[in-house]
């Protein structure tokens, strides 16, 4: 059978048109793209080395990048991975700002110099155990991060960080529309402080979504969940049985900032 080359040029050209349409919508920059980085951390010597290159050398070198409100935290003590893991958000504007912030840093003289402790650490003794990264995309409804309105010193706040699984892709679309129809709009009425809501696109738990709220303190915390657990929107958005098994497991993380996180 012969082909005309003309017929596979058509569809060639298609192929790389459907492929430009998508690339562009997925780097218009409607909506943020979020890195969250987890330090694994073995021994205090390693975290003491990560928190001085991330405080010193990485966070003004995202700066300098174009990158702003870099969060770092940490497990709060009583958490079963406090001195284990620390915490690092970073919000991009879309694909396109996330990799030329990849290059920037890279090729950034500064950093490199004032952080060559933690870049250069030998193989047998290196800076960290592993490092842990999912990428997010924002929700339709919440396309930005939102800085936290908190008037307690960091030392006092808590961060809640949650992650809920789906046990299939349809339940986890389902559960993000549950998000996007009213859980999110219930979280800003009762002051949750929702400072992104994610959608991973890469990452060790998937199908899941991820959203970061903050707390003036531990009290401030259980009362906000407390009264969140008998909001009459809340009893009507959960009885509504299109949102029914949606979540497998709820993994949360009480987290604190350290001293110089940006929020």
């Amino acid at each position: 059978m012969k082909h005309n080359p003309c017929t596979f040029k058509f569809f060639a050209l298609f192929f790389l048109l459907i492929i430009s349409s998508f690339s562009l919508k997925a780097q218009d920059g409607k909506k943020d793209l979020y890195e969250l980085r987890v330090y694994h951390i073995a021994n205090l010597k390693q975290g003491e080395v990560t928190e001085n290159y991330l405080e010193k050398a990485f966070i003004p070198a995202a700066h300098r990048a174009g990158v702003k409100n870099v969060g770092v935290f940490k497990p709060l003590p009583s958490e079963p991975d406090a001195g284990k893991k620390i915490y690092v958000f970073l919000p991009f504007s879309d694909s396109k700002d996330y990799f030329r912030f990849q290059r920037k840093i890279k090729s950034d003289p500064k950093h490199q110099e004032e952080g060559k402790t933690f870049i250069h650490a030998a193989f047998d003794n290196p800076s960290f155990s592993r490092i842990e990264t999912s990428l997010m995309q924002a929700f339709e409804t919440r396309p930005r991060m939102a800085l936290p309105k908190l008037s307690s010193p960091k030392s006092e706040r808590v961060y809640e960080l949650r992650s809920y699984e789906s046990a299939t892709e349809r339940l986890y679309h389902q559960k993000v529309k549950m998000f996007n129809e009213g859980e999110i709009d219930i979280f800003d009425e009762l002051n949750f402080n929702g400072i992104f809501y994610g959608e991973p696109l890469a990452g060790a738990n998937m199908p899941n979504l991820v959203y970061l709220t903050a707390f003036e303190n531990m009290e401030d915390r259980d009362a906000h969940w407390a009264t969140f657990s008998d909001y009459p929107a809340w009893l009507a958005l959960k009885a509504n049985s299109e949102y029914d098994n949606t979540v497998s497991k709820n993994d949360k993380r009480l987290l604190r900032p350290t001293s110089y996180s940006d929020f």
